[in-house]
């Protein structure tokens, strides 16, 4: 817990001095996929993933399937080779180790099963219990159970939901706290709310589903959101450097 307090601190004083941390909304549909994410030293790099003839592949819907790239020559080897590269770390940066969050679209289980088969050969890469600068595998979308969450290796954390309830074990493994804006569109004044109730546990909050422009990031902020969810990366960092 003393990791996340700390943690928690170092992001909202950023915030406060006017940079924010961003989330790459669906990075995969970027012309640079991972690279563009990272070159704008974003907080976390969103993949939507789906298991497809045995394999994991990264696509918005079903329709993309047959054509979709897979999850492990899209992100994990090039993270793979940037660890290799970069003596244990994604860059020279030694103080950067973003999130990849994995928003699994169906069939959590089989999912996460296969995933983890592909991640524990490379611990020092995706495992923050080995490499303090290990990429954060955040698991979203179909998460399974919320009890069976700390029965996964410790590699994988989940994205929580304010609504949840969660005992301090499982807390734990709770990276952060997310929602869609269309819970708040009526009353944006319960954002604020939420989020006090997101820090009170010690966790950042983030918003999906709002309008994407700077205005409505620069409100997200003064409301209490953490993390600015994103498809304008470049123009989002570039707002608030």
């Amino acid at each position: 817990m003393k990791y996340y307090g700390l943690l928690l601190l170092i992001i909202l004083s950023s915030v406060a001095v006017g940079q924010p941390f961003i989330h790459a909304h669906n990075d995969y549909q970027q012309a640079e996929p991972l690279t563009n994410a990272l070159r704008f030293k974003v907080f976390s790099i969103e993949a939507d993933v789906y298991l497809y003839n045995d394999k994991l592949v990264v696509a918005h819907d079903r329709k993309e399937l047959p054509t979709a790239p897979a999850l492990d020559s899209l992100y994990l080897q090039p993270i793979v080779a940037l660890f290799a590269k970069h003596n244990g770390r994604i860059s020279s940066d030694t103080s950067y180790a973003p999130v990849l969050m994995i928003d699994i679209k169906e069939n959590g289980e089989a999912v996460l099963v296969k995933l983890l088969s592909m991640l524990q050969p490379h611990g020092s890469v995706f495992d923050r219990t080995v490499n303090k600068q290990a990429v954060q595998m955040v698991i979203s979308g179909d998460r399974g159970p919320v009890t069976a969450w700390s029965s996964f290796a410790p590699m994988l954390f989940f994205d929580g939901r304010p609504y949840e309830k969660y005992d301090s074990t499982t807390l734990q493994r709770v990276a952060f706290i997310s929602d869609s804006y269309f819970n708040y569109r009526t009353n944006p004044a319960n954002i604020t709310k939420a989020a006090a109730a997101v820090h009170s546990k010690q966790k950042l909050f983030r918003l999906w589903g709002y309008v994407d422009t700077a205005a409505m990031w620069q409100q997200m902020l003064q409301l209490g959101v953490d993390i600015l969810n994103t498809d304008k990366v470049a123009e989002c960092r570039k707002r608030f450097k």
